[in-house]
């Protein structure tokens, strides 16, 4: 029997979301029921009230979320009912060209729930990232859910459902930092302190920190950041060369998705350098890079997939870290609050007062 419980959805392009009864069904094959315990604020959540991803509203709001198992469906063997699980989007297939290569964090054919949610009056509803999880319970594919440590403190973990893996793996899978490198992150929001922090475990010497917000840039700094750079007074791609002996970093994460900060990021790099863009860009923008310069400064240009993460090696891992206290994962979280306080937690994020808010079930 389907369960109705409270979530919040975004029922127009520009509305304020709403607090209202979800219908979740029983999981079908393939499929879990999670009852939520904690899910953060992150702006892609906003982008979708705004039309910003697509225009398939209403939509159930929230995937960056931690949670138990409440029940499965056939087939399903990877996890059970009791489960402390951290959701993510990106549920490998196993067989597509990509995983049969041996490298499923680029799944070309990644999957959510079969079966739908909808309002009471049987509305079909469109899941941000095809999770929903701003609700009390979601439904999802059971590759979804990664079982991880249950000590754990879901407001911090939940988090690694998205921005703090992406900026985490942008450092570690896709921009390969190891001990000793240069470092420069344009950008500290949640995924460019991730990304700060991915850094710092894999032991770079120098992590210049890049933003226009000096709040951000003092929290950037206890994630590990051992250099600042306020891009508001300051000439970015001069003083990144300045803090690298004249060089430039050897890997570069932009982490804002603009033209302007993509290009200083690619100025940034040292000669055979990388660049990591895991900010993501709007339709309309497009970039213009001389070529000989491309050609001419060598290196690499990446584009960051979810940190290029596989979640049941990564999120298990990086739990571990935070329970040894070699990650901090707590300080990403500013504040906690109830379901019906998202829409003042989108406020706050135009006033850079917070890192992530974080609903609490």
């Amino acid at each position: 029997m389907s369960q109705r419980v409270r979530g919040v959805i975004a029922r127009a392009k520009g509305a304020p979301v709403e607090t209202t009864t979800i219908v979740v069904p029983d999981p079908g094959p393939g499929e879990a029921v999670v009852a939520i315990k904690a899910c953060g604020v992150c702006h892609t959540d906003l982008h979708y009230r705004e039309g910003g991803i697509n225009d398939d509203f209403p939509f159930l709001l929230g995937h960056e979320a931690a949670g138990v198992v409440e029940s499965v469906g056939d087939g399903v063997t990877d996890v059970a009912p009791g489960d402390f699980v951290v959701l993510n989007w990106r549920a490998v297939c196993g067989n597509c060209r990509a995983c049969l290569r041996g490298k499923p964090w680029y799944c070309f054919a990644t999957h959510n729930a079969t079966q739908k949610m909808t309002l009471s009056d049987g509305t079909v509803l469109s899941p941000a990232l095809g999770i929903g999880a701003f609700v009390e319970k979601t439904l999802v594919a059971s590759g979804q859910c990664t079982k991880v440590d249950p000590s754990a403190r879901a407001a911090a973990v939940g988090l690694l459902g998205c921005g703090v893996m992406a900026g985490i793996g942008a450092a570690l899978n896709t921009g390969g930092v190891t001990r000793g490198d240069s470092v420069a992150v344009i950008g500290c929001g949640g995924v460019g302190d991730g990304a700060i922090a991915g850094a710092a475990l894999a032991g770079a010497s120098t992590i210049i920190a890049v933003d226009t917000d000096d709040q951000k840039l003092e929290w950037a700094r206890g994630f590990g950041a051992t250099h600042t750079v306020n891009a508001r007074n300051s000439d970015v791609v001069g003083k990144i060369q300045e803090l690298t002996g004249g060089f430039g970093a050897d890997v570069v994460i932009e982490a804002v998705g603009r033209p302007e900060t993509y290009k200083q990021g690619f100025y940034a790099r040292d000669l055979a350098g990388t660049l990591v863009l895991v900010g993501v860009p709007t339709p309309e923008m497009t970039i213009e890079l001389p070529l000989l310069d491309v050609f001419g400064r060598g290196g690499a240009l990446k584009s960051s997939w979810y940190g290029d993460c596989l979640p049941t090696r990564d999120f298990p891992m990086l739990v571990s870290l935070y329970r040894q206290g070699r990650l901090d994962l707590d300080a990403f979280v500013s504040e906690e609050i109830a379901l019906d306080q998202v829409e003042e937690a989108f406020a706050k994020m135009h006033t850079g007062g917070v890192l992530r808010s974080v609903v609490l079930f």
